[in-house]
């Protein structure tokens, strides 16, 4: 039987690569492994529950043509522990050496284009011979960006695997937001330089389809996913009119900071550099594989990002309703810094 193990296969993009593997008539079987269970069940799928940092994965990966590592602790449940003590990393370690053992012929990691990192001299549009020199204070993309140092020196070791990474922009889907993708919105409320870089939105569907491609095709390297080009400053600011008030970086940092330490906003630090330089990429080595993309960047934003309520009232309005929130956050801040001082005279 031809098995394809695909962990994180119960989240939002493994269930859609657990449907498109079950469906290829070469497939025989399809294993998710997650934390939760596949829900509801997939015609096909075997769904097994289990923690990929801590499991002996081998009798699940025993016999498989190719595993899809999918999982990933970023997401809405995320915990600072899981964060500080490596879990993405320890992850990915533990599905390499279970294919290893049992030799597997072919490997998918999903990674992020963000471990480019965003800089003021990023080309734009980045390929895959740009250096991975991701924003050393955004622990996600580092750590991706270790994972893949990972799979690279584990596919030395096996010269006869595949081991195909890839990077994709920030990801949506129909009424849904990645991780990444609601960091970014949260950032760009308040944005600290003269103009907006541009940006790249990549629907759920096309990433799925991305890594079926690459699991058919046996790909090997990294590869770059997000449709062709990208939205301006301008086009993104016409898809969402929400204020946008300029404030000294320092205190666009300070506020960001504050909001991520009393989790008011998904404000990681090092996500500020994200939405202020460029790191849109070029897709050209998966589209010679075959693969394209169904919805334009304009599109997949848009089926990401539901109208809210700032959309439906004055421009005017918005800017007086922006100018008071960003006083408050200001006022917050100073209260919070004169609180911490008077707390740190007491214990003197």
């Amino acid at each position: 039987m031809t098995t394809v193990v695909v962990t994180g296969g119960a989240g939002v993009l493994g269930r859609r690569v657990c449907q498109l593997a079950a469906a290829d008539p070469t497939v025989d079987q399809v294993v998710a492994l997650d934390l939760r269970p596949v829900e509801p069940p997939i015609t096909g799928v075997r769904s097994v529950q289990l923690d990929l940092a801590t499991a002996d994965l081998k009798p699940h990966v025993e016999g498989a043509a190719a595993v899809l590592h999918l999982a990933s602790v970023f997401g809405p449940d995320l915990d600072g522990a899981e964060i500080a003590d490596g879990t993405e990393i320890r992850m990915a370690r533990q599905v390499l050496d279970a294919a290893g053992a049992t030799g597997v012929g072919s490997v998918v990691v999903l990674s992020t284009a963000s471990v480019y990192g965003a800089w003021p001299n990023n080309p734009v549009p980045l390929t895959e011979e740009a250096p991975v020199r991701p924003q050393p204070e955004l622990t996600y993309a580092v750590h991706k960006a270790e994972v893949e140092r990972n799979a690279a020196d584990w596919r030395d070791d096996h010269p006869g695997t595949s081991v195909a990474v890839l990077r994709p922009a920030t990801l949506v889907g129909d009424g849904w937001a990645g991780w990444l993708a609601r960091c970014l919105d949260a950032a760009n409320v308040l944005p600290a330089g003269e103009d907006d870089p541009p940006a790249q939105y990549l629907h759920v569907d096309d990433l799925a389809s991305a890594v079926d491609i690459a699991r058919r095709r046996r790909l090997d390297g990294p590869h770059n996913v997000a449709p062709d080009g990208w939205l301006t400053a301008t086009e993104r600011r016409a898809l969402a009119p929400t204020p946008r008030i300029r404030l000294p970086e320092r205190v666009v940092v300070e506020l960001a900071t504050w909001r991520w330490r009393l989790h008011l906003a998904p404000l990681p630090p090092g996500i500020l550099p994200y939405a202020r330089h460029p790191w849109v990429v070029a897709s050209d080595r998966l589209k010679a594989a075959g693969w394209t993309a169904s919805q334009s960047n304009e599109e997949a934003y848009v089926a990401g990002h539901a109208p809210g309520p700032l959309e439906s009232i004055s421009p005017r309005r918005r800017q007086e309703l922006a100018l008071g929130a960003v006083g408050g956050g200001v006022a917050g801040l100073a209260f919070g810094a004169a609180a911490l001082v008077r707390r740190r005279r007491r214990r003197r």
